[in-house]
């Protein structure tokens, strides 16, 4: 449509905008492409004959309307279509395909119903998020907290190791202790323990000795005493 306003004129040219370039437009009565300047500003489409000018030539509000591929024209085309009776189709044709994707996509997300829809579906995200955090809340209050770790006090530090001795002490020889015998008192020693070993062997030899001989005494006095007493028996029988 063809408008005039100075207020939606300056609306137009005023930054920033959503999405702006050229494109070429199929006139309704005229079937020609013109290259036309557009300029996307929410759900309103202007579109000017050429980059700087003050004032659009015309207007397309998003509303009611689908962007979809145009079957006829030529390559890179797309169509702005508005459904009902009497509803007029827009025809808009890019210099490419990376530029035809990117104003479709500007323009199916500038109506009020695509947002309606978004605004929808992110409270039903954010009532989502708004359950799983009642749930983990209840979770979590079900548990029982652990106390936190005990911290070690850093005065109570394990003693150094001794230091070790360098090669020049080590390589020092070590001086006998008062305490320690010398080798001389153990040779005398281990001498006087060898004299005294055959002493008290030859000690309790002599007494084996004594003994083994009252043994052998007294036994021969029993045999003494019965051939006696035999003899006399058999005297006393005659």
């Amino acid at each position: 449509m063809k408008i005039n306003e100075k207020n939606l004129s300056m609306f137009a040219t005023t930054p920033p905008s959503d999405l702006e370039g050229y494109l070429n437009k199929r006139g309704e009565v005229n079937k020609s492409w013109q290259r036309r300047w557009f300029v996307l500003k929410g759900n309103l489409l202007f579109y000017f004959e050429k980059k700087g000018d003050k004032e659009p030539i015309g207007v397309i509000v998003l509303e009611g309307c689908t962007i979809e591929l145009a079957e006829d024209g030529e390559n890179y085309c797309f169509q702005i279509v508005f459904h009902g009776t009497n509803n007029r189709t827009y025809y808009l044709c890019a210099e490419n395909q990376e530029v035809m994707e990117k104003w479709m996509k500007a323009l199916t997300c500038a109506g009020y119903e695509y947002m309606k829809l978004m605004v929808a579906e992110l409270q039903r995200q954010l009532g989502e998020l708004d359950e799983k955090n009642a749930e983990s809340e209840t979770q979590s209050s079900s548990i029982t907290p652990k106390p936190p770790p005990r911290r070690q006090n850093p005065f109570n530090r394990v003693a150094p190791a001794p230091p070790v001795p360098s090669s020049k002490e080590q390589s020092r020889p070590c001086q006998k202790s008062p305490a320690e015998p010398s080798s001389s008192s153990e040779a005398t020693s281990g001498s006087q323990q060898n004299i005294q070993q055959p002493e008290t062997d030859g000690f309790f030899k002599s007494i084996h000795e004594e003994l083994g001989k009252s043994f052998v005494k007294e036994k021969n006095r029993r045999k003494t005493e019965e051939v006696t007493t035999k003899k006399e028996a058999s005297l006393i029988d005659l």
